[in-house]
């Protein structure tokens, strides 16, 4: 029996399951194995980085989905998806992002479409479908928050929890932008996600609404840093400050300070928030245990977890 990579469902004998094929497109029958190994796909991407506008630290491809040929196919431009080799360093960074996504769909966040796809050396690459376009042609106006904060890559750290708050001014509806991003928050501290720095949020704008983006860039970086032998305690908690601090972070910094001092949240959207983060837990096991993370990896995911619910004291809720 395998598993899909993209939906984590049985597929029989197949690589995906028709479930995966079908959420790339209707008309998709099968995939091809992506035909580069995961290191040609970082020769690529770095041979291809002045051509293309996604940057940061993983090395990432431009690609498009030729339904005729059933394969992705590497692009310069006009790319409908962006695809993540495993990293040189840092192991099984796509398996971590793809179960990370899977994770925010859960508690309700909205993700694009994601999944993984074999690669010609048998490894997984992660594959994200850009959510800035529409159509073939159309481009909506995605402005992320280090630019809307008169910062650029250089200075994507030089900001705190508190200010990105003062962004959704930005928005339609800024109150209740500001209760989902408290509940995203939420979410990357208890995951283990310390690198959701300025250039990691987004705002966007669609028929006359601007609110924020889907999720993007989430990943459990404390245990890419644990399975590397980093000490647990030499690892940051956020990549912006809360209350001036990066570890430590304590349930009255996140309840108390963030949400009843500065937000003004009442305790009846606070105690649903928290709510719904105690129920998912119970899916969050059973997506952990079906993702494509070595025993190892899933085991350090869990310990993360485990130790961020109990700093919240939050109490699980099986669905």
């Amino acid at each position: 029996m395998n598993r899909c990579p993209i939906t984590y469902m049985d597929s029989g004998s197949a690589r995906y399951s028709q479930k995966g094929l079908r959420l790339l497109s209707p008309r998709l029958t099968r995939l091809v194995d992506f035909p580069y190994s995961a290191a040609e796909q970082r020769r690529q991407a770095i041979l291809r980085a002045g051509k293309i506008s996604i940057q940061g630290v993983q090395p990432k491809l431009s690609a498009r989905l030729s339904i005729v040929d059933e394969i992705f196919e590497i692009v310069d431009k006009g790319g409908r998806y962006i695809l993540k080799p495993q990293h040189a360093d840092y192991p099984e960074l796509p398996e971590n992002e793809d179960l990370s996504m899977k994770l925010a769909g859960a508690i309700g966040i909205t993700t694009p479409l994601h999944g993984l796809i074999c690669s010609s050396d048998d490894s997984l690459t992660y594959f994200i479908k850009r959510f800035d376009r529409a159509g073939q042609k159309d481009k909506l106006a995605v402005q992320d928050f280090a630019t809307l904060a008169g910062k650029d890559r250089e200075t994507k750290y030089d900001s705190s929890i508190e200010r990105l708050f003062t962004i959704l001014d930005h928005c339609t509806f800024p109150l209740v932008e500001a209760v989902e991003l408290y509940r995203r928050l939420l979410f990357n501290y208890l995951i283990g996600n310390e690198d959701m720095h300025l250039k990691n949020w987004s705002l966007i704008t669609e028929c006359g609404k601007t609110e924020l983006s889907p999720a993007y860039d989430c990943l459990s970086t404390t245990v890419a840093f644990r399975a590397l032998g980093r000490p647990a305690n030499e690892i940051e908690e956020t990549a912006l400050p809360l209350s001036g601090k990066k570890k430590g972070l304590t349930k009255e910094l996140w309840i108390d300070y963030l949400a009843r001092e500065r937000l003004q949240l009442n305790d009846k959207v606070i105690n649903g928030i928290l709510n719904d983060f105690s129920i998912a837990i119970h899916e969050w096991e059973k997506l952990i245990e079906q993702s494509f993370l070595t025993q190892e990896l899933q085991g350090l995911y869990r310990e993360v977890i485990q130790s961020r619910v109990s700093t919240l004291t939050l109490i699980t809720v099986h669905g």
